[in-house]
């Protein structure tokens, strides 16, 4: 992983293959297939391709919409994505001399002819890849058309700023970058969210949490009744947008109570207050009517997708199957939950058990600040391997930096003729333990009970620990000074990190 790059958690990605087939399932894409089929040889179309109002009816009934109040505009929907995506190929007749003009056409009249288009025969011949290629064309034709403003709206606006018809973005409300970006932004929020909650598409987030995670600002404890308003009107819009994107297999959506809606001075707004329902404190189902939604793992697939294409290190669980046990252990803690588990038994799964322990324990090693976590995560590592490991943990018995942690696993597994560790390893182990739970989690509560349990069964543990040559070892008492509850053990524990700073 790139430093200077943004870094997303890793997700969880299902095979090409079952992606292949949710894009081949997802509505608008099923339908816009159907309609490319429909369109066969040759169908006389309008401008641009466009079908003409008398061939929606058909087109709806071709998707089976006919007795749906909205089947026309699906069908328009559908026809549009087909023409974006090169599944409908367009040819505008040619201009015969001194014919009459296309422009000139009456809006009802044929101005080409639409057939199927080359793109059709990657659905039934092309490999997942080339599927997926494919919808993401078509993810990016609905990403646009959510972010485009009403174009009734719009050209209520241009004629009230504009006399001479030209397009003037900067005299209406809707600045066409804003708009993409902030979409973005929202999508990009929807990913994370949904890899730090185990990588798996699928969680549910609320509305108004997603809407505030763009609005209210990370150091206000209160939302303002300003503030409150904004979030309201990005719930609005998201409930919007998120409508248009979920027949395109992106997201899992249920919207917004329509109940819950109001207009005020002509414009939407949510009826009731959406004050505490961002933070999560309301009952399951009342936080529901304000919207749910979720990234589908095609979602996910397609921001991901997206991340990649904008500079942004965005893995997925298992890339690391093929790399070096350093560069393993170097990348597990930003993996959340049990995504790390997956990604080392993916890892191990590809080596031999003995070899996969020695490569482990060869770059637990070392004396630089992050040792001691990774000697931890190469012990978690290890956890998961059998008996065909023990070899190559015999090995490193008499290490000075590996021989604790290699009894610790001999001696879970109840192997024969392990040897007792003296003072000095128990010693530099414990240092070394705490050391790695300060850098993992921080001063728990966990790391206070392990600490005050460490000094209530060993009598003169302060006078004895200061001595261990360690680079953590003043680091950790000092540490063991703040977290100790008694006063006396604390004071302890300071002077004996005095020592052992002195002592270096």
């Amino acid at each position: 992983m790139s430093g200077d790059r943004p870094t997303m958690p890793p997700v969880r990605l299902p095979s090409e293959a079952e992606l292949a087939r949710d894009a081949l399932s997802a509505p608008l894409f099923s339908r816009a297939a159907r309609l490319a089929r429909w369109a066969g040889e040759g169908t006389p179309v309008g401008a641009g391709g466009e079908l003409l109002s008398g061939q929606l009816a058909t087109a709806a009934a071709v998707l089976g919409l006919a007795d749906d109040e909205d089947g026309a505009v699906y069908a328009a929907e559908a026809w549009q994505l087909a023409l974006d995506t090169g599944l409908v190929e367009f040819t505008e007749f040619p201009q015969e001399a001194g014919g009459e003009e296309n422009a000139d056409r009456p809006d009802d009249e044929p101005y080409g002819t639409a057939v199927a288009g080359e793109e059709l025969a990657t659905l039934t011949s092309g490999s997942p890849q080339d599927v997926l290629d494919l919808w993401l064309a078509g993810m990016e034709t609905v990403l646009a058309d959510a972010c485009a403003p009403d174009l009734a709206d719009l050209a209520e606006q241009l004629a009230q700023s504009a006399d001479d018809g030209e397009l003037d973005l900067d005299a209406v409300d809707w600045n066409p970058e804003e708009e993409a970006d902030f979409l973005d932004g929202i999508l990009g929020n929807l990913y994370l969210l949904t890899a730090v909650d185990n990588g798996t598409a699928g969680r549910e987030v609320p509305l108004p949490a997603l809407a505030a995670s763009m609005v209210v600002p990370d150091d206000m404890d209160e939302p303002t009744d300003e503030v409150l308003a904004e979030v309201s009107d990005v719930m609005m819009r998201l409930d919007e947008q998120f409508r248009m994107l979920e027949p395109a297999g992106l997201v899992r959506y249920r919207p917004l109570d329509e109940s819950l809606v109001e207009e005020v001075d002509g414009e939407a707004h949510v009826r009731e207050s959406v004050d505490g329902v961002a933070s999560g404190t309301p009952e399951e189902e009342d936080v529901a009517r304000y919207g749910m939604v979720a990234l589908t793992p095609l979602g996910l697939f397609g921001v991901r997708t997206r991340m990649l294409e904008a500079g942004v290190d965005a893995p997925v669980v298992g890339d690391l199957a093929g790399a070096d046990a350093a560069t393993l252990l170097a990348a597990l803690p930003g993996h959340p939950g049990d995504t790390a588990r997956t990604e080392a038994e993916l890892w191990l799964a590809r080596r031999a058990p003995a070899d996969a322990a020695r490569e482990l324990l060869a770059a637990a090693r070392g004396d630089d600040e992050d040792a001691p976590h990774r000697r931890l995560l190469c012990q978690q590592t290890l956890s998961l391997l059998g008996a065909d490991a023990e070899p190559a943990l015999r090995e490193v018995l008499d290490d000075p930096e590996l021989g604790g942690l290699s009894r610790v696993w001999l001696a879970e597994r109840g192997a024969p003729g392990v040897p007792e560790p003296d003072e000095a390893m128990v010693l530099w182990l414990t240092v070394d333990t705490v050391a790695a739970q300060l850098a993992a989690e921080g001063e728990t509560e966990e790391l206070r009970a392990l600490v005050e349990g460490l000094t209530a069964r060993h009598s003169g543990f302060f006078d004895k620990v200061w001595r261990v040559d360690h680079p953590a070892t003043a680091g950790v008492l000092e540490a063991m000074a703040r977290v100790h509850g008694d006063k006396k053990t604390a004071k302890a524990a300071r002077k004996a990190a005095y020592k052992a700073r002195s002592r270096r």
